[in-house]
């Protein structure tokens, strides 16, 4: 991209939304036309790597420990990039869970939101409390 070119905007899948597409769950079109934008790079798409981490335990307490290995396998061919919890990550994600009523994970959704200027794309009622502080897209659930 030149100097002049506006930076694709980015969008931050929090693991609600990643298991609506991985089980074909109401929301799962939606998160499957941004990761075709992000394949054409008309978009980046984002996802916490603590999320990834909520969506390994929810796959396994649902399916078992191979199913989970399936889906890990699966999103690795998706143009997906995965942000890391560094300490800075780690302080932004704290300092949003001390002022909203939001999980600690969720929190790390919010943190690379902020950081990427992205939006949250999920169905979890429980972003509505941060919804003045980052944009959320909200799933047709």
């Amino acid at each position: 991209m030149g100097s002049g070119s506006p930076e694709k905007r980015s969008i931050v899948l929090d693991s609600f939304a990643m298991l609506s597409f991985l089980y074909g769950e109401p929301g799962a079109s939606r998160v499957q036309d941004v990761l075709r934008e992000a394949t054409h790079h008309e978009v980046r798409v984002l996802m916490s790597v603590i999320s990834l981490g909520e969506i390994a335990y929810t796959i396994e307490r649902r399916t078992g420990l191979p199913a989970v290995h399936a889906a890990l396998s699966a999103t690795q061919s998706l143009p997906l990039e995965v942000v890391v919890a560094n300490r800075a990550a780690v302080l932004a994600a704290a300092h949003i869970k001390a002022q909203y009523p939001i999980s600690y994970a969720d929190a790390f959704v919010v943190a690379a939101a902020l950081n990427r200027k992205g939006i949250v794309l999920t169905g979890d009622p429980e972003f509505r409390s941060v919804e003045q502080l980052v944009p959320v897209e909200w799933l047709a659930v």
